[in-house]
């Protein structure tokens, strides 16, 4: 079931009406915005209000499939173009063919495959996979993206003349972060889909509605779904909030509320390297700079994480979505440790057997209030 666009903002007013105006068009269209904003719901609505609406709705996310297997899915194949195609299977445009195709994630689409997208939007005309025939189609084409295309044009990582032909009309969803003004719509409207199902009241009280309203929505309106299915099925909103509270880092700006000298620190570090790299007579590949910049970078972010949560493991592993495993070997491989050094002070909620953290594990120092570590480029990489 589709869901409707949802709001009382401005932005979404402006969409609406953009929407309204687009739809009967049948023009190409580029939805962007940040990951969980809704752009597949301002699709279905350009859907909802065209002239297509009585014709198939096809959608394929181009960043899930490799690129073999994204063409075949895209075009179709014909019996015995590759090992195991024993019969004709018709592609997405095919399947849309009067209706619409949904290109979610159009950003990620592999550089090569983008010219073969380009001739069928300029054709009108597909090849399936092993054919030689021409297929003609008629697909009104959406797209969606949260990439920055006219940056990834200019690192060649998409096609310019794909990018115009695609562009032709382009909307916009702001962040949830940009317009709170739209989450009671959308808590109302959630909690009553989610009622049935989760066999649940529909409303929040009000200090529960207002905590929501105070969060900054880094998942946006995917995140606030989430979120409010949590409340209505544990029906714990208190430590569910507490929950997104502690997160809230992610949706800071790099240093607030933290020592102000600890990002200068950082891009110090950073900057040292490079210079040594040239200082050095063996100077390190490209390949080497960018494992031992990635260390850093990842050292940083666990650090932070775990200083946050006052180094509770596992609410830190829940934070970086990686297992509590993972984290133990990124502490040890990073040569990460409490700024106390001995690890006094730790969260209650750590575990017994962590509360001892060894001090052949810790990096060098930098004094408090100067920054967290000096950065040890002999660590090996690590992978999650």
């Amino acid at each position: 079931m589709s869901v409707p666009l949802i709001g009382v903002s401005k932005e979404i007013a402006k969409i609406r009406e953009l929407v309204a105006r687009v739809a009967h068009t049948g023009l190409n269209v580029v939805i962007t915005g940040e990951s969980g904003v809704g752009k597949e719901v301002v699709a279905h609505e350009l859907f909802r209000q065209s002239q297509r609406s009585n014709k198939p709705f096809v959608k394929i996310n181009c960043a899930a499939l490799p690129e073999t297997l994204l063409e075949s899915e895209l075009f179709g194949y014909d019996r015995g173009a590759f090992t195991g195609a024993v019969k004709r299977k018709k592609g997405k445009f095919e399947l849309s063919n009067g209706g619409t195709l949904l290109l979610d994630e159009i950003g990620d689409m592999p550089f090569s495959l983008q010219a073969k997208l380009l001739r069928a939007l300029q054709s009108g005309e597909i090849i399936p996979l092993g054919s030689e025939k021409e297929v003609t189609i008629d697909t009104w084409v959406i797209a969606t993206t949260n990439q920055d295309l006219e940056k990834q044009i200019a690192a060649n990582q998409f096609r310019e003349d794909l990018y115009y032909r695609l562009n032709t009309i382009r909307i916009h969803i702001p962040p949830l972060r940009e317009r709170p003004e739209d989450i009671p719509a959308l808590i109302d409207f959630y909690t009553k889909r989610y009622a049935s199902d989760l066999i649940s009241q529909e409303a929040l009280d009000n200090r529960t509605v207002q905590d929501l309203c105070n969060h900054s929505w880094p998942g946006n309106v995917r995140e606030l779904q989430n979120v409010l299915k949590r409340i209505m099925v544990l029906g714990e909103s208190e430590s569910v909030i507490a929950t997104l509270d502690n997160s809230k880092m992610f949706s800071r700006p790099m240093g607030q509320n933290r020592d102000t000298h600890t990002q200068s620190v950082f891009i110090q570090n950073i900057m040292e390297m490079m210079n040594e790299n040239v200082a050095l007579d063996d100077k390190l590949s490209l390949k080497e700079v960018r494992r031992k910049t990635l260390d850093l970078v990842e050292k940083e972010l666990i650090s932070k994480v775990l200083e946050e949560v006052r180094w509770n493991r596992t609410n830190a592993a829940k934070i970086l979505k990686i297992s509590y495993k993972t984290l133990l070997y990124k502490i040890d491989g990073l040569k990460i440790s409490p700024l106390n050094e001995l690890g006094s002070g730790l969260s209650e909620g750590t575990d017994r057997e962590e509360k001892t953290i060894s001090t052949e594990r810790a990096p060098t120092r930098l004094p408090l209030g100067t920054g967290r570590f000096v950065p040890n480029w002999n660590t090996q990489p690590h992978s999650v």
